[in-house]
C-alpha cells in the first residue's frame, strides 16, 4: 500500500492540483509541492524524511504525531500541510544538537521513560512546550501538559520523572 504522498507524486499533473509551500522546519526553510489534502504529518515523514514524528491514530487521540507549531504543541495528523506555509514547525529531530542530547531526551534515557518508543517523540515535544513556559512544573502540571499523549507501555510515572529530571537540568544550566 503506497502512502498518500507517493500517490500524489505519481499522479498525472492534470489530475491533482499541487501548491508549492515553504515551511521552516527545525530552523531551516523546507519547500515541497503538496496536494491541498496532504496532512502535515505526511509532509514531515514522506516529503522531508523526518520520520521521528509518528502517525498513530489520525484522529488526535494518541499524540504520537505531536510537533511544535510556532512553539505550541499540535497534532500534525489533523493539520493540513498547506496550513503550515510560512510557519515554524519543530520535530523531535530538532531537539538534539550534533554533539549532545537535549535535556528532555537525556531525561527519558535516565529515567527509563520509554519502552517501545512509539509515543516518545510526541511526549518529548509536548514536554518541550511545557518546559519552555514553566521550568519548575509540578507533577500535576506535567501530567496535564502530557494528557493529550497516550503511552501504552510505561504507565506514565517514568515519563513524569523524565520531565522533572529535564526541568532540573535545564534550571541548573541557567545558573
Amino acid at each position: 500500500m503506497s502512502s498518500l504522498y507517493e500517490e500524489i507524486k505519481s499522479a498525472p499533473a492534470s489530475d491533482i492540483p499541487v501548491r508549492q509551500i515553504t515551511v521552516n522546519v527545525n530552523g531551516e526553510p523546507r519547500t515541497a509541492n503538496v496536494e491541498p489534502r496532504l496532512l502535515l504529518v505526511h509532509l514531515l515523514r514522506q516529503a522531508f524524511k523526518l520520520t521521528g514524528t509518528h502517525s498513530g491514530c489520525d484522529t488526535t487521540n494518541c499524540g504520537a504525531c505531536t510537533v511544535l507549531f510556532d512553539g505550541r504543541p499540535i497534532k500534525s495528523c489533523t493539520m493540513l500541510a498547506v496550513q503550515a506555509e510560512g510557519h515554524n514547525v519543530e520535530t523531535v529531530e530538532g531537539l538534539a544538537s550534533a554533539s549532545e542530547l537535549n535535556p528532555i531526551q537525556e531525561g527519558f534515557k535516565q529515567e527509563h521513560a520509554l519502552q517501545c518508543g512509539f509515543c516518545t517523540p510526541g511526549m518529548m515535544m509536548a514536554a518541550k512546550a511545557l518546559l519552555e513556559e514553566n521550568l519548575n512544573p509540578t507533577e500535576d502540571e506535567i501530567r496535564w501538559a502530557l494528557s493529550g499523549n497516550l503511552c501504552r507501555c510505561t504507565g506514565y510515572q517514568n515519563i513524569v520523572k523524565a520531565v522533572l529530571w529535564a526541568a532540573e537540568k535545564m534550571r541548573a544550566e541557567l545558573n
